[in-house]
């Protein structure tokens, strides 16, 4: 195992291009990923916290005592 040699490299880019198809697929690809970050995004500002933070004014700590 040698790694990656300049040969390789060509070789990888046509089965990548073959996979993916043209052009206009990896438009369509990376247009789809940039819609599904920016929702991601909007939903996480959107969100409101479902948890209410409490005070310790509102509950007291309980005082401990100890058996001899």
């Amino acid at each position: 195992m040698e790694g990656i040699s300049i040969v390789k490299l060509p070789i990888i880019g046509a089965l990548i291009i073959l996979l993916l198809g043209t052009n206009n697929k990896l438009r369509s690809l990376g247009c789809d990923q940039g819609s599904a970050i920016k929702g991601f995004k909007k939903a996480m500002k959107d969100e409101k916290p479902t948890a209410t933070q409490t005070t310790a004014e509102e509950f007291p700590a309980e005082r401990v005592t100890h058996k001899e």
